[in-house]
């Protein structure tokens, strides 16, 4: 007896976003990154075109963080020292792009300015050859300060610049037109308010090919679930033919997983929830697992290990069956 397998079919794809400039497009950058292009829902190629497989990216930061966990410390030793080390490791670790974040103080304790984000923009630039987004600490006003001297500073190498949320989004877009760069959008777990965002970006006449969605997700255990059924109404909605729900999606699986307390602490926590280190890099693991199946384009890591098992997961989901 033939078992037939019901095909679905959809009416429209997901856009394609482009980050990074090699020198023949007026950059720096010695590859760029596609992401997007889906025809399909995830890992479904018998259904439709999977163009480009998911971006994984690692977190720098332009100092070392004072708050993340020892594990992570222990990781990445004395390139968090520096932001072109840590970025250089960030590449040999396999990175396919590196998503640096400014911190509001520096090192030494005053508060981060523009001439220091041009120097540590500057600087990254320099030691890896990855395309990059560049993330302010998440300060509306401060936020500015940043980010504008930093889209300068990278002008031509296409960078994503972020975040732009629902109150502070048109300095950083605006930023971004100048400077030919794409932009990073992020709301709260919400259908509409994604769409609406991307609506209002648009609107200031930054073209749709150039801005990369953020949905917002929680970790394993802190809401993913919620977030996973917003992504996929969200990729459901792009694929039946919603123009403003047709943006690659980008999540953030190792900020939210290494802030909770089974990947933070490794002391005064129950026997029983076994090996710190190994119970850290499942939680960051699996909180990215689910997120790629729920849709996810880009992937933000911050464990180096992490990414060889999601490249992994990857080349296995990936594989001709």
């Amino acid at each position: 007896m033939t078992v037939e397998i019901p095909i679905e079919k959809w009416a429209a794809k997901v856009r394609e976003v482009t980050l990074g400039a090699t020198a023949a497009q007026g950059g720096t950058r010695t590859r760029t990154v596609t992401v997007g292009g889906e025809g399909t829902l995830p890992f479904l190629s018998h259904e439709g075109s999977l163009p480009h497989s998911p971006a994984l990216a690692l977190e720098v930061r332009d100092r070392k963080p004072d708050d993340w966990s020892p594990l992570l410390y222990r990781a990445w030793g004395e390139a968090m020292d520096d932001p072109g080390d840590w970025a250089k490791a960030a590449e040999a670790a396999g990175a396919d792009l590196i998503y640096l974040v400014f911190s509001s103080t520096m090192a030494d304790g005053r508060p981060n300015t523009g001439e220091n984000a041009r120097s540590v923009v500057r600087k990254v630039l320099g030691a890896t050859g990855l395309p990059l987004a560049v993330i302010g600490p998440g300060q509306a006003e401060l936020d500015n300060e940043l980010i504008v001297p930093a889209a300068e500073e990278a002008k031509g190498e296409r960078v994503m610049l972020g975040i732009c949320e629902d109150k502070n989004y048109r300095t950083i877009v605006a930023s971004a037109m100048a400077n030919d760069h794409l932009v990073q959008s992020k709301t709260p777990m919400d259908v509409n308010l994604s769409k609406q965002l991307v609506i209002l970006i648009h609107d200031m006449g930054m073209p749709l090919e150039r801005i990369i969605m953020d949905p917002t997700t929680g970790a394993l255990g802190y809401g993913i679930e919620y977030g996973y059924s917003v992504m996929e109404r969200l990729r459901l909605a792009a694929l039946q033919g919603d123009t403003m729900t047709q943006q690659p999606m980008l999540v953030n699986p190792g900020e939210e997983a290494w802030k909770v307390k089974e990947s933070k602490v490794g002391e005064g926590v129950p026997a029983v929830w076994g090996d710190w280190e190994r119970r850290a890099l499942a939680w960051e693991s699996v909180t990215a697992t689910t997120l790629l199946l729920s849709g996810a384009d880009v992937l933000i890591l911050r464990h180096p290990e992490t990414l060889k098992r999601i490249r992994s997961v990857l080349d296995g989901l990936r594989a001709p069956a």
